[in-house]
This record gives structure tokens, sequence and C-alpha cells, in this order.
């Protein structure tokens, strides 16, 4: 894990309000090794298991498996941002992949404030 991660959950676990969590989701790098290349499930079940040790404000973002589509809607209902679909076998890459597909809300309010701001304005044209 490196020193930024470090602080990234030092930070979290410290200042814990009980109504801010930091999810993680994936692990690409503990103790100086690489972990990219490995596939997404293993890396996963080592970061469920580092963080099961780690105090209140950080938590695992556990995957589900199963329709995609059905998955979005439920989360659009839940007006949640979107979810990220990624094959469970596959290593980490930077940049966009046909392995890793990201589906976002339209309707939520996030997504809306991004739409709105000069930043994200190319991204909806």
């Amino acid at each position: 894990m490196t020193t930024a991660s470090r602080l990234s959950i030092a930070s979290a676990t410290a200042y814990h309000d009980e109504s801010i969590f930091l999810y993680a989701f994936d692990l690409i790098e503990l103790n100086g090794d690489d972990l990219r290349r490995d596939p997404l499930e293993g890396r996963k079940a080592t970061l469920e298991m580092i963080l099961s040790k780690v105090a209140a404000g950080i938590r695992f973002n556990e995957h589900m498996q199963g329709d995609g589509e059905t998955l979005f809607r439920h989360a659009c209902k839940l007006g949640l941002e979107g979810i990220v679909s990624k094959r469970k076998e596959s290593s980490y890459r930077s940049g966009r992949s046909p392995d890793w597909l990201k589906m976002k809300n339209a309707d939520a309010p996030a997504v809306k404030r991004e739409a709105e701001e000069e930043w994200g304005r190319d991204k909806w044209r």
C-alpha cells in the first residue's frame, strides 16, 4: 500500500462522522507490489481482507453478479449515480476498456451537475 493510500485510510477513519464513508472497490498496489495484472476477483478478495481490519469510515464496495440492465434500473430507482460493470477475470488497465463499462444515471443529481458544469459539457454533447 502506498503512503498516499495509508494517509487516505487514516483520514477516512480518524475523522469519521457516521454519515460519510469512503468506498474502496479495487486494489492495484500493495506493499510495493503492482497488482494490476492480477484478476479483479483476486484483487477484490485481498482488499476485502485488508478492510475487514480497518475501523469505521472506510467500506468495501462489494460486487454483484447478474443481469447488468436490471442492476442499472435498480440503481437508478435508488437515485444512485450509476454502475460500473467489470469482468471478474480482467486485469487493471487505465483508461477505457471493453472489460469495464460505466453506465450513468442521467437523472442523478451528481450526473446532472456534471452535465451542467463547464468541465462536463463536452462529455454530454
